[in-house]
């Protein structure tokens, strides 16, 4: 890396470290019911949405009416998109007059925005109108994010609070999530990525000349969109001149920020966070990085400051930090490596194949490890254009479970569910029954933890096994061999795990991965998150205990080494054999020169 590099990404974590308390404690603040700088301005507009809604904010819920609360509204909202997906063409603002979603579409895509993964099967341009982009999928995005948090506050509550069975109600952590949280910050947020050229309107389309008319060749399709033939059996070829281009317009700003800020992922356009509407220059690309990892990392301040210990949020927090910078730094050295056979050749550099030149190798690689290592799924390059190890290091953040940070709320209580592993484990090494935070750990405990970390996995190992086997998936793979693998591995995973990123040569809008992906993400989601909430009634029940002589420290720096050796050893124990039929033998495949 030059110096600008180096600089460059010495400043962001710096910035982001300085960010973590401040936001951690309002967010701490706002989730405990204390008095904010927005109280005089939002109590009354909650109070009125719980007048309206006939919520009564002072009474709780145990984790049974709590998860049944969770998840009637995100049926709810799936119901409420899954309609406004089929019936967009009769809906306004619509002026390219784009027709309704096909059923199975816009069952994965209602699915995939209820579910915080925003997989998107479709060109967001050329498929979803302003009405769907603003009423439909914005506002998931902010429904979703705050789901999410509301989850882990939860789940923070069973950690704190002793002899109780009671963790919150869901729709008083939902509402303040999004009032004091999510719109405070994506305002403030669309007002400074607009001031960077990101574009906020609802025009229609414009259609502009070229300076300079080109040309491509295409083959003729019949009525039916197959092709023709000639008498030889070769396809009929014409010649298609472009003289003008349309650019598509549309209210961008306003969901690029909460998508960033809610680890939503997706975007306005195909291109996503490499479009220059959504992402115009290096500022707003660092901007939108820090967005991506705002609230996942306040978060684990958050927790230190509701458990009444905020070293245990800080070695957390330092775990995350260490696996998100190593991932970095692998990356890195792989993408600016380059293509061995071009160095074989006389050509020397690293890899720019599906890289902005505006935002460098460096940029690129910053956000390629942000957007993976959480469940947010925005892309700024084309993964499917990485280098083999390179392909390899995004794939395995979102293997991991995304606890490396994380989606908002479920990055953290997946690695809390981690954090219990890892001291049930010490508690069985050194011969006494294992506590966490005071509370004892468990088979019932183990078992939700067991279940929260390895769901989304069995699904990714069964699925790509089911479409390695189902001529209908091969077919959707652009490249075969081990790349081929490492596509369709690559888009289970990013949608069990609720990322919603691809490796772009995989077509996904099709039958099979429409209904298997919406599977494989509302059972990525929802029984992780269940399985959190138990743990958070079967842990506000129990008696706190007090530390010992014999009691792991948890918030030292050898539980998080401890810690992190978990995470990399149940990891690689998982998904290794998969790893190195894919992106591993496609690296020595390239290096020995085929």
């Amino acid at each position: 890396m030059n110096v600008y590099d180096w600089l460059q990404t010495f400043y962001f974590f710096t910035i982001l470290l300085l960010l973590v308390k401040p936001v951690g404690s309002y967010m701490a603040k706002i989730y405990q019911g204390e008095r904010t700088l927005l109280s005089p301005l939002l109590a009354p507009c909650e109070n009125l949405v719980y007048r309206i809604c006939g919520v009564n904010k002072d009474e709780e819920m145990d984790w049974q009416r709590y998860a049944g609360a969770m998840l009637l509204s995100n049926l709810m909202l799936f119901v409420s998109l899954f309609a406004l997906l089929l019936g967009q063409h009769l809906l306004p603002l619509n002026p390219q007059h784009l027709p309704p979603f096909p059923w199975e579409l816009a069952l994965n895509t209602a699915i995939s925005f209820t579910t915080n993964t925003n997989w998107q099967a479709y060109s967001g341009e050329s498929t979803a109108s302003y009405f769907t982009q603003m009423a439909g999928l914005t506002v998931h995005n902010f429904v979703s994010a705050a789901t999410g948090m509301a989850v882990v506050i939860a789940l923070i509550r069973g950690f704190a609070r002793r002899r109780t069975t009671l963790v919150g109600n869901f729709w008083v952590d939902l509402s303040r999530g999004i009032l004091y949280i999510l719109l405070p910050l994506a305002l403030i947020a669309a007002l400074i990525l607009v001031s960077q050229g990101v574009i906020q309107n609802f025009s229609p389309y414009k259609t502009v000349p070229l300076i300079q008319a080109t040309s491509f060749n295409k083959a003729q399709v019949d009525e039916t969109g197959k092709p023709r033939w000639d008498a030889t059996g070769k396809p009929l070829i014409e010649t298609m001149i472009v003289e003008e281009a349309t650019i598509p317009m549309g209210p961008v700003a306003s969901q690029e920020a909460i998508k960033e800020l809610g680890t939503n992922g997706g975007g306005f356009f195909n291109a996503n966070s490499a479009h220059p509407f959504e992402n115009p220059t290096p500022f707003s690309h660092l901007f939108e990085i820090l967005l991506i990892l705002l609230i996942p990392a306040g978060l684990t301040h958050t927790f230190g400051r509701m458990v009444g210990n905020t070293r245990q949020g800080w070695t957390l927090m330092m775990v995350m930090l260490l696996l998100l910078v190593t991932a970095f730094g692998i990356l890195q050295w792989a993408e600016t490596q380059g293509n061995p056979q071009f160095t074989h050749l006389g050509i020397e550099g690293g890899n720019m194949e599906g890289k902005e030149v505006r935002f460098g190798i460096a940029g690129t690689n910053l956000f390629t490890v942000t957007t993976t290592a959480t469940s947010c799924g925005a892309v700024a390059a084309m993964h499917d254009s990485l280098t083999p190890i390179g392909g390899l290091i995004p794939l395995s953040l979102i293997l991991l479970g995304e606890i490396v940070f994380g989606g908002v709320g479920s990055g953290l209580y997946t690695m809390l569910a981690f954090a219990v592993i890892a001291v049930f484990v010490s508690g069985l090494m050194i011969g006494r029954t294992p506590e966490y935070l005071g509370k004892k750990i468990e088979v019932q405990e183990m078992w939700l933890s067991i279940i929260t970390i390895l769901t989304a996995g069995v699904m990714v190992l069964i699925l790509s096994g089911v479409a390695t086997i189902t001529p209908v998936a091969l077919s959707s793979m652009a490249n075969p061999g081990a790349h081929g693998l490492s596509e369709v591995l690559y888009g289970f995973a990013s949608m069990a795990n609720n990322n919603g990123s691809a490796f772009a040569g995989l077509n996904a809008n099709t039958s099979f991965f429409n209904l298997l992906g919406a599977l494989a993400m509302l059972i990525g989601r929802y029984v992780p998150a269940v399985a959190m909430l138990a743990m958070a009634g079967s842990l506000a029940g129990k008696k706190y205990v007090p530390p010992s002589l014999g009691t792991l420290p948890t918030d030292q720096a050898p539980f998080a080494f401890w810690l992190t050796l978990v995470i990399l050893i149940v990891g690689a124990l998982t998904f290794f054999p998969a790893l190195a039929l894919g992106p591993i033998v496609e690296h020595l495949t390239l290096v020995g020169g085929q």
